[in-house]
């Protein structure tokens, strides 16, 4: 079960420790956009991931609109979580993303991290926090229902949007 979670401010020592992570117990595929090139984390896909969240520090003030966090359950790191403008007409609403190790899934941690991330969401102004997810993965649907997301699938019947309210 997840012990005592928390979300952490993205600098450069909680950056290594979140790439580390991700090398040992992610796939690329799971954590960052694709990057062309061979499988695998390679230097290049390394780079690619650190750039992306050393992108994503000035926040939602910033050019991009987004800041990242990693998780850390009993003061390791094991994941990351992320909050986003979404579009510009809904000012109220960001959008959020969760990853966590593969050795870490199951156990609540995204359940508390969610719970976190709704909190920081109202925190930062935020009225509603959207996040999309597939319709087989059980364990984002069942973390989003535990922190009362309302769930809409799309019509292809893949992707499902989740609607949280913030606390």
């Amino acid at each position: 079960m997840a012990g005592q979670v928390e979300l952490r401010a993205m600098d450069e020592q909680v950056l290594a420790g979140l790439l580390a992570v991700a090398v040992a117990d992610a796939a690329p595929e799971e954590v960052m956009p694709p990057v062309a090139g061979p499988p695998g984390w390679t230097q290049t896909r390394q780079e690619a991931f650190r750039a992306w969240h050393r992108a994503r520090r000035p926040g939602l003030a910033g050019p991009l609109g987004e800041v990242t966090f990693a998780v850390v359950d009993d003061g390791s790191i094991v994941g990351s979580a992320r909050l986003a403008r979404r579009d510009p007409s809904t000012p109220g609403v960001l959008e959020t993303g969760l990853w966590l190790a593969r050795s870490r899934r199951g156990r609540g941690t995204g359940t508390a991290a969610l719970r976190l991330i709704r909190a920081e969401a109202a925190r930062l102004g935020a009225d509603h926090v959207v996040a999309d997810t597939r319709s087989h993965n059980a364990a984002a649907l069942g973390a989003l229902r535990r922190n009362g997301a309302a769930l809409s699938p799309a019509p292809d019947g893949d992707q499902v949007e989740a609607r949280l309210p913030v606390t």
